[in-house]
């Protein structure tokens, strides 16, 4: 006998007392047995009383940034499979169930819904570019698995869930997400949806540049935490490029005449190599500290059983079928 999911859709919000109630009556309508979820973080407008209305789980976070919300709601709710999405009522409700279907059949522990639209008011074109400047440098450095890394409509299976450090405090928790599942290799997916503009009367929250050179600093605190030898190799390059380069005049000199007149020259090229080579040495130890703290966290994962439920849409399939 198959197993019913749990199903729980989490809606973070913050002066979305506009768009809230149409965000909740659509997950209602795509997802009729989930039980849906809003946090609230600090509204200064009617987002909890029209949540409430629209039928909502309401609960609040003080803690004001999305990071935090996520945190809260990942840690507060139980269920076997978990929606993120937006307040705003800017990502399309209708593929969720498709999203989850493609999580439970092929047992996916995130499942992203990668944004489309044309219309240049709902993604203006310095989102995009900055959405790829961003997505590629991730594809890069932790693996080419993703193409909308700042998406903020996904799927999560529980291990996803409960094995989620949640360390970010802003808009950067997206990021988080994608290199949380590629760092662990868990197995993930994408389903394309429509992407469409705020309505009327909501403002958008996010500031294009400061949240954008956020996100960047966090990719490089990512990079710095779970890619060290790299990081620290180049550094280290950068300071033994730098260093043989001040000593090559001295050098040249020394073994023309036998005398060291830029005394001070000689010795900032040997401090800068002596940093260069304990930058390497604290790549190769931090190295061998993030592989357990890896290992720790796959151990976590692990922990945790796995998905085993058939979605609605197989089961039907198979009963026509006999």
């Amino acid at each position: 006998m198959t197993q019913v999911p749990r199903i729980a859709v989490l809606i973070p919000c913050y002066n979305e007392e506009v768009a809230i109630p149409k965000v909740v009556a659509d997950f209602r309508a795509a997802l009729p047995d989930a039980t849906i979820h809003v946090y609230d973080n600090n509204s200064r407008d009617g987002t909890r009383e029209a949540a409430r209305a629209a039928g909502a789980q309401v609960m609040r976070e003080v803690q004001q940034g999305k990071g935090h919300v996520v945190r809260r709601m990942l840690a507060d709710i139980e269920a076997d499979f978990y929606v993120l999405v937006d307040g705003d009522d800017t990502y399309d409700a209708a593929a969720a169930p498709e999203m989850l279907r493609l999580a439970m059949e092929d047992r996916l522990d995130m499942v992203t819904g990668t944004r489309v639209t044309e219309a240049k008011a709902a993604y203006r074109p310095g989102h995009v570019l900055g959405n790829q400047v961003l997505t590629g440098l991730v594809r890069v450095i932790f693996g080419n698995r993703v193409s909308d890394m700042l998406s903020g409509y996904r799927v999560f299976s529980r291990r996803f869930a409960k094995s989620f450090p949640a360390l970010a405090q802003g808009f950067e928790t997206e990021t988080e997400f994608t290199v949380h599942a590629l760092e662990l290799r868990m197995p993930v997916g994408e389903v394309p949806s429509s992407y469409r503009a705020r309505p009327p009367g909501s403002t958008s929250k996010l500031n294009t540049w400061r949240d954008g050179f956020r996100i960047l600093n966090a990719i490089l605190l990512l990079v710095r935490r779970e890619r060290p030898l790299p990081f620290f190799a180049l550094i280290a390059l950068v300071l033994a490029g730098t260093g043989l380069g001040l000593a090559a005049p001295v050098l040249h000199t020394f073994f023309a005449s036998g005398l060291v007149p830029r005394l001070p020259t000689a010795v900032l090229s040997m401090g800068l190599m002596l940093l260069a080579f304990l930058s390497l040495a604290c790549g190769l130890i931090l190295d061998t500290v993030t592989r357990g703290r890896v290992e720790a966290k796959r151990m976590a994962y692990l922990a945790i059983p796995a998905p085993s439920f058939v979605s609605k849409t197989v089961t039907t399939r198979e009963t026509s079928l006999r």
